[in-house]
């Protein structure tokens, strides 16, 4: 519906051509902007419910008190790879995870796998690499999410986190008493619950529109072939190049593993097609617009240069493997 709307509006209303490079950005920025701001009100109301009846803080001591293993940075990949989410659209609930109090590695560790490993990804690697390389995509991208939370966790980097989001997580805990201690019927919740969703649609409401732009810019302009000269298979630096030359883009694995067939088709190594693609679904410029309201640019710069370096890793071991 939203697709259907924003094709009426770019290229019936405004007259503008979906094979134009103007046409396209535009129709990209329409689309996008609607459904992610949508995506974030619902997230952002449902996290609202569960806070008010799920006992995220006994959740929070738990995770934050037992000694698991790291199985609960696994079951965060586990569960980011079971959610259809882009990059961009995984951030609601990464912040409603955060507002919960839920340790900030074990978040990452979601945030890393989601727009890597869901079931549009799993079925098109299906349909076009087969069932051995799928299972080395999902597996790589659940372990690269995991490792990825065990490292943040470790670095201690809840103090990085935006003074935005430190409010956010006092309110909530405030929040949370007073409805333990209230026997408040549900529909006498619900305003309280939706006005808080819309606060924090509004509170990043600019940085959402700021992302998308830069990614309609990009999704439109950026010539056909400028990627294939940088990436062929006698670069012995092909890998890193790939994966740098991704995070200005964005996409999500619907409309990126149709240009990794092609990049393999023109003789670019497979491992190297899909590092490419593990950046552009896990790293872009309008990700890190959005994050900035959630981190400080310094986590924002140790959560891209993390897994910047284990997609890298991962890059080259799938073209040793596949």
């Amino acid at each position: 519906m939203i697709q259907r709307f924003a094709d009426w509006f770019i290229y019936d209303l405004c007259g503008l051509e979906s094979t134009s490079a103007i046409g396209s950005a535009l129709n990209f920025f329409v689309y996008d902007s609607i459904k992610i701001l949508f995506l974030l009100f619902v997230i952002s109301a449902l996290m609202g419910i569960v806070n008010a009846y799920f006992p995220v803080e006994r959740l929070r001591r738990y995770l934050t008190t037992h000694r698991l293993y790291g199985l609960q940075y696994l079951l965060a990949s586990l569960f980011g790879a079971v959610t259809p989410f882009c990059s961009c659209s995984s951030i609601p609930l990464f912040i409603g995870f955060v507002k919960g109090g839920i340790p900030l590695g074990v978040t990452l560790a979601f945030l890393i796998t989601s727009p890597l490993v869901n079931e549009v990804a799993v079925a098109m690697f299906l349909g076009t690499f087969g069932v051995k390389v799928t299972i080395v995509y999902v597996l790589g991208g659940i372990v690269l999410g995991t490792l990825g939370g065990i490292v943040q966790g470790r670095m201690r980097l809840e103090p990085l986190l935006s003074g935005w989001v430190k409010q956010l997580q006092v309110q909530s805990e405030e929040q949370s008493g007073v409805w333990e201690s209230e026997d408040t019927r549900f529909v006498d919740r619900l305003p309280l619950i939706l006005r808080e969703a819309w606060s924090i649609v509004r509170g990043v409401l600019l940085y959402v529109l700021i992302g998308i732009g830069i990614g309609a810019a990009m999704h439109g302009f950026v010539p056909e072939g400028f990627f294939e000269a940088y990436m062929a298979k006698d670069n012995l630096f092909a890998v890193p190049v790939a994966v740098f030359l991704a995070v200005p883009m964005y996409a999500n694995a619907a409309g990126i593993v149709p240009v990794i067939e092609v990049f393999v088709a023109k003789g670019i190594p497979l491992g190297t097609a899909i590092a490419f693609m593990m950046a552009v679904v896990g790293l872009s410029v309008p990700e890190a617009t959005l994050l900035k309201k959630v981190m400080t640019w310094k986590l924002i710069g140790i959560f891209f240069g993390t897994v910047t370096l284990f997609i890298i890793v991962l890059g080259y071991l799938y073209n040793v493997f596949l």
